[in-house]
C-alpha cells in the first residue's frame, strides 16, 4: 500500500504540541488592524488549542504522519 500524502495546506496552518493536542494560529490579525481593540489584538497573538472533537479529523484525514 503506497504511503499517504499530507495536506500540505494543512500542515501549514496546524501543528501537534507535544502531548497529543493540534495547535494552530488565529485568525483576524493581517489587516484593518486599527478598529481593533488593544486587548483583541494581544489576545490573537497567542496560538489557539482546537477542541477535541476536531483532532481525530485533522490527524487522520489531513497530518496521517504528524
Amino acid at each position: 500500500m503506497p504511503k499517504m500524502k499530507t495536506k500540505k495546506s494543512a500542515a501549514k496552518r496546524y501543528s501537534f504540541t507535544g502531548t497529543g493536542k493540534v495547535k494552530y494560529k488565529k485568525q483576524n490579525l493581517r489587516h484593518i488592524l486599527t478598529k481593533k481593540s488593544r486587548k483583541r489584538k494581544r489576545n490573537l497573538r497567542h496560538a489557539g488549542i482546537l477542541s477535541s472533537d476536531n483532532v481525530p479529523v485533522i490527524k487522520k484525514r489531513l497530518l496521517p504522519y504528524g
